[in-house]
């Protein structure tokens, strides 16, 4: 997909509606431009608040990935009260 965009005098682009759909654009998103030689790539991206970057790191999410196999596998045990789950760890010691 294509299209002719003339650059703003404040150099802005407006994206063709056509390609904002492509790519799932919606009003107030963002996008990150690189040069690769002489193009331009626009790949939309999300901002993730900094006080929850932490929960997208590898080591995050390698947990969250751990955590997802052992309720898949069964390997989770529910509680009716905190007194059962207090309990039930006093009872590994």
């Amino acid at each position: 997909m294509e299209d002719l965009i003339k650059v703003s005098r404040n150099g802005q682009l407006a994206l063709p509606t056509a390609i904002r759909r492509a790519l799932h654009l919606r009003v107030g998103e963002y996008v990150q431009m690189k040069l690769v030689g002489r193009s331009l790539i626009v790949t939309p991206k999300k901002v993730v608040d900094k006080d929850q970057a932490y929960y997208w790191s590898a080591e995050w999410q390698a947990a969250e990935r751990e955590a997802d196999a052992d309720i898949a596998a069964g390997r989770v045990k529910g509680f009716d009260t905190v007194d059962e789950l207090i309990a039930e760890l006093n009872s590994r010691k």
